[in-house]
């Protein structure tokens, strides 16, 4: 037995973990440590990163700066500060600048898609004002009311504004295949399919996916829709393959069986190689604000919080339809007798339409609209079932022979639906839910569809910002059932927002 052992050092390798042979000592161990070269592929990613980030820093700035200057203009105009209204500014700006650095609302992973970027810029903002008001107090200075009514509703907005702008400047960058992420897609291959599947609907959101890695290889390539995806590698040579294709993100579909480690290995292999690595959740249709990530002892657990359908939520959610509905029916007073007479002259009968439809807890109500089809519609609806073009349950026909003139124009903007903010106020509906169904509907539904009663129904919502009446009925009622274990104020006020487009570009709508 000699006097020295021999010793191993680990010498790390891209991202490979290899042993190395150490020569002998006498005294001590030497461990070498090699840190990973970035490839060109994420040394790219981090480069357009670099530069959308630097886009975003340079408008918040601009923004700050004209919402803070404002701001201190209208105080000198007045003659209600002077010197304090420029130190006002300058420290409102430097902190509102740093607030929105610090909660890393220029992060990567929320640019383009999702409430995140939004949200963050707002908790920013509400942050930044608080700590300027403390300041404010504490110092005793006066005139900090005009940043409370000038700079913060103007630098929000404008915040927020500058942020959709880009966001869509991105997301035409993505569908036209620039600023994505090459990404490789690895797992079974039902479990590769579903995501493939649902990236496909959602190109903007920046995943390019250019290929698959089976952990059942069964074929060369997978076919989904128009598109055609290569199939390379093995459950073994995950890595290698990503650097083969120069791909910066890696989505886990699935892991195989019985290798507990196969992530914690993966993300080693992948440093420095690639920028994500995404594991995907079969948890279907269940939301963010539902998800959250928990660490006990080591363990991550993901928790998925039970819906509920009382509470305050739901008093803020009557709140805000309150107050949409009061305000969306000024303008709609001011255009509905023209609205109105154009129904009345391009057909006999009368000018609203009232229809008995099911509400929430199953309770019946009489929703209203602008009549858009003849008065014997729902006598001729019995001859017509046989040209039934809906889905499911539903009854739709492209060329109604029932639809009036008037009627088909209202249907594609729309406009047949605005006297429902009525029945928001009185709060027979909401107005975002699922779509308010037929009596006849509801006696149809199995055990899984009446979920759909468990909150108001809406006047728009998931399922009318995608694709109306071209969903199927199963891809009707999974966006309903979604919204409905999954809805927050913050989706709500997006979903208001689709709607607002998709009546200037209506699809789906007969």
């Amino acid at each position: 037995m000699t006097s020295v052992e021999d010793a191993v050092s680990i010498a790390r390798t891209g991202s490979v973990f290899m042993p190395v042979a150490a020569p002998r000592a006498t005294k001590a161990v030497t461990r070498t440590v090699v840190t990973p070269r970035v490839s060109a592929t994420l040394e790219r990613r981090r480069q357009w990163e670099r530069r959308y980030r630097m886009r975003l820093r340079i408008t918040d700035a601009a923004v700050i700066l004209y919402a803070a200057g404002l701001t201190a203009a209208v105080q000198l105009m007045t003659g209600t500060a002077g010197e304090e209204a420029l130190r006002d500014g300058i420290l409102l700006a430097v902190v509102w600048y740093l607030t929105l650095s610090a909660l890393n609302t220029r992060a990567a992973a929320i640019f383009g898609s999702g409430a995140t970027e939004y949200r963050r810029v707002a908790h920013a903002s509400g942050l930044a004002f608080g700590i300027v008001a403390i300041v404010g107090i504490l110092l005793e200075w006066e005139g900090m009311r005009p940043l409370l009514f000038i700079a913060l509703p103007v630098g929000m907005l404008g915040l927020l504004f500058a942020r959709w702008l880009w966001r869509r400047w991105l997301q035409r960058q993505r569908l036209a295949g620039e600023y994505a992420s090459r990404t490789l897609v690895v797992g079974a291959r039902d479990d590769v399919e579903y995501v493939i599947n649902s990236l496909q609907k959602g190109g903007e959101n920046g995943y390019h996916v250019v290929g698959t890695t089976m952990l059942d290889h069964d074929s060369d390539t997978i076919a989904l829709g128009e598109n055609v995806y290569p199939v390379v590698g093995d459950v073994d040579s995950v890595a290698h393959v990503a650097t083969q294709l120069s791909a910066d993100t890696i989505i886990v579909a699935s892991r195989p069986e019985g290798d507990a480690d196969f992530v914690k290995h993966l993300s080693w292999q992948l440093e420095g190689t690639a920028a994500e690595l995404v594991l995907s959740s079969r948890l279907t249709d269940v939301a963010g604000p539902r998800i959250s990530l928990r660490q006990v002892d080591g363990l991550p657990l993901i928790q998925v919080k039970i819906p509920t359908y009382e509470g305050g939520v739901h008093v803020l959610k009557r709140a805000l339809d309150i107050a949409v509905a009061t305000i969306a029916l000024i303008p709609i007073g001011l255009i509905a007798p023209v609205l109105a007479l154009i129904v009345k002259m391009d057909s006999p009968g009368p000018v609203f339409f009232f229809q008995e439809r099911v509400g929430r807890d199953g309770r019946t109500f009489k929703m209203v609209k602008f009549r858009s089809m003849k008065t014997d519609a729902e006598q001729q609806l019995a001859a017509l079932k046989e040209q039934n073009e809906g889905a499911g349950l539903l009854f739709k026909m492209k060329d109604d022979p029932r639809v009036t003139r008037v009627g088909r124009i209202l249907r594609k903007l729309s406009l047949d639906e605005l006297p429902q903010f009525w029945n928001v106020l009185v709060g027979d509906m909401s107005v975002v839910g699922p779509r308010p169904p037929l009596p006849s509907e509801v006696t149809a539904y199995d055990g899984t569809v009446y979920r759909r009663l468990y909150i108001k129904p809406g006047i728009t919502g998931l399922w009318q910002v995608s694709g109306r009446s071209d969903l199927s009925w199963d891809e009707s009622v999974r966006l309903d059932l979604r919204y409905v274990e999954n809805w927050s104020v913050m989706n709500d006020l997006q979903i208001m927002w689709r709607t607002a487009k998709v009546m200037v570009r209506p699809s789906g709508a007969y």
